[in-house]
């Protein structure tokens, strides 16, 4: 974690309005009323409207599952979210990925072994982080592995969604929920 300690502290549900209340009715249902959502409470017409974007991007997008994931979770580095990190290393586990394979978005597209595509879908996460376009070598790599016009761009809207959201844990210093998993998928808890 960038900061050890919050600059906004999570509101917790005895301090919620109304409206609030409503915001985090899905959330609390589904038992993942996280750091992350709470936090966002401080502002909720920031949080209704992102969360519209933040879905499509996460329940909606034209990339499988486990291709999403890998891009989250390599933005995530890059960007040194250690909560966004965490909380994605926990859903591309439940979407079967391995640990091992969690790890290579660590070590990036140069990691040895790793499929075409897993090295592809890093290196256009790498360009947008560093450059904000993806090359046209990339593009035409990604065209030619199958990806289509609609998952190019929700590959694009996904590292850029994810850019937003490591900056908005970062600066804020969203604190890790209880066993969020560390940078070696150790879970960590909150002090």
């Amino acid at each position: 974690m960038r900061l050890k300690k919050a600059r906004l502290e999570p509101q917790e549900a005895d301090s919620w309005s109304a409206e609030v209340q409503e915001l985090m009715r899905p959330f609390v249902e589904a038992g993942s009323e996280y750091n992350i959502f709470k936090t966002l409470t401080h502002h909720p017409d920031l949080m209704r409207r992102w969360m519209v974007f933040a879905n499509h991007v996460l329940f909606k997008s034209t990339l499988p599952l486990r291709e999403r994931e890998l891009v989250i979770l390599r933005i995530g580095y890059l960007c040194q979210a250690g909560y966004e990190w965490g909380q994605h290393a926990q859903v591309a586990r439940k979407a079967g990925m391995s640990d091992a394979e969690i790890l290579t978005t660590k070590t990036g597209p140069e990691t040895p072994g790793i499929s075409e595509l897993d090295k592809l879908l890093m290196q256009a996460t790498d360009e947008l982080h560093a450059d904000s376009h993806i090359s046209d070598a990339t593009w035409a790599a990604l065209e030619a592995q199958n990806l289509d016009k609609k998952q190019l761009m929700d590959l694009v809207f996904t590292v850029g969604q994810y850019t937003l959201v490591s900056m908005a844990l970062n600066t804020l210093g969203v604190q890790p929920d209880d066993g969020l998993p560390d940078w070696d998928l150790k879970p960590q808890y909150k002090s």
